[in-house]
C-alpha cells in the first residue's frame, strides 16, 4: 500500500518533536502542532500530539519513575488546575499577540541569564512551585504552552537531567490524559487521529530511545545550557508568532 506524502510528513514531524521531548522533557507541542496544522486539520493535529505526549511520558516514567520529584510534580499539577480557568479567560479577553510577545521576552531574558551566568540552582525548595504551576496553567489554558514555566522551574532547582526529565513527565502524563479525555468528550478522537498515531508510533519509539541516550550522556551544566538554548528557540518562535 502506497504511503501518502501527508503521512510521511506527519511521521517526520512527530519523530523530531518526540526527540525534542525525550531529550529535554518539554517542547514537542510547540514543534509538532503548528507544523502539523499546515498539512492536516488542527482538530486532528492536536489530539495526535497529545496521544504522542502520553506515550512518551509513560515510556519515560516506566524507566525513570524513581527520579520523579513527587512534591514538585504534585504541586505543579494542583496549581496548574487553578491557573487553567484564568488562561481560558485570557484567551477570550487579551490579544494573543501581546501575550506571546511578553512571554517570549520573559523567556529570552531568563534563558540568556542562565546561559551567560550559568547559575541554575537558584531555588532550594518548593515554596514557589505554585507560581510556576499557576503560570503553566494560565499559558496552557490560553495557548497550550504549559512547558516553558515548568522548564524554567526545573532549571532553577538545578535538577539532574534524569530528575528534570522524569519530573516533567510526571506532570505531563496526567495533564495529557485529561486533555485527551476532553478531546474524546468533544468527539475529536477520530479514526484519523488513531491512524496518524499508529503509523508514527515506530518512529516515536526510536526518537524516545535516542532522546534518552542523549540525555544520559549529559552532565547537569551541559543539560541546563541545552534546556536554556531550547527555551530561547521557543521564545523566538513566540516572538515571530506575535508579529
Amino acid at each position: 500500500m502506497a504511503v501518502s506524502v501527508t503521512t510521511v510528513l506527519v511521521i517526520g514531524v512527530l519523530f523530531i518533536a518526540t526527540f525534542v521531548r525525550a531529550a529535554l522533557g518539554f517542547g514537542e507541542a510547540l514543534v509538532a502542532v503548528p507544523i502539523l496544522a499546515l498539512v492536516i486539520p488542527i482538530q486532528i493535529a492536536a489530539p495526535v500530539a497529545v496521544l504522542i505526549s502520553i506515550t512518551v511520558a509513560t515510556a519515560v516514567l516506566v524507566q525513570d519513575w524513581r527520579h520523579v520529584h513527587l512534591r514538585s510534580a504534585s504541586g505543579l499539577i494542583l496549581s496548574t488546575l487553578i491557573g487553567t480557568p484564568l488562561g481560558l479567560l485570557l484567551l477570550t479577553r487579551v490579544p494573543s499577540n501581546l501575550v506571546k510577545a511578553c512571554l517570549g521576552l520573559a523567556i529570552v531574558a531568563f534563558s540568556a541569564y542562565g546561559l551567560l551566568l550559568r547559575q541554575f540552582a537558584a531555588l532550594q525548595d518548593d515554596r514557589l512551585v505554585w507560581a510556576f504551576g499557576f503560570s503553566a496553567g494560565v499559558l496552557g489554558g490560553a495557548y497550550g504552552m504549559n512547558g516553558p514555566p515548568l522548564a524554567i522551574y526545573g532549571s532553577l532547582r538545578g535538577w539532574s537531567p534524569q530528575r528534570f526529565r522524569a519530573t516533567l513527565q510526571g506532570y505531563f502524563l496526567p495533564a495529557s490524559v485529561m486533555s485527551m479525555a476532553g478531546y474524546w468528550l468533544a468527539g475529536l478522537w477520530s479514526p484519523d487521529v488513531n491512524h496518524y498515531y499508529l503509523v508514527s508510533l515506530p518512529g516515536v519509539v526510536v526518537a524516545t530511545l535516542l532522546g534518552r541516550l542523549i540525555t544520559s550522556r549529559m552532565n547537569t551544566p551541559l543539560f541546563m545550557r541545552t534546556v536554556n538554548g531550547g527555551l530561547i528557540l521557543v521564545a523566538l518562535l513566540l516572538l515571530a508568532q506575535s508579529l
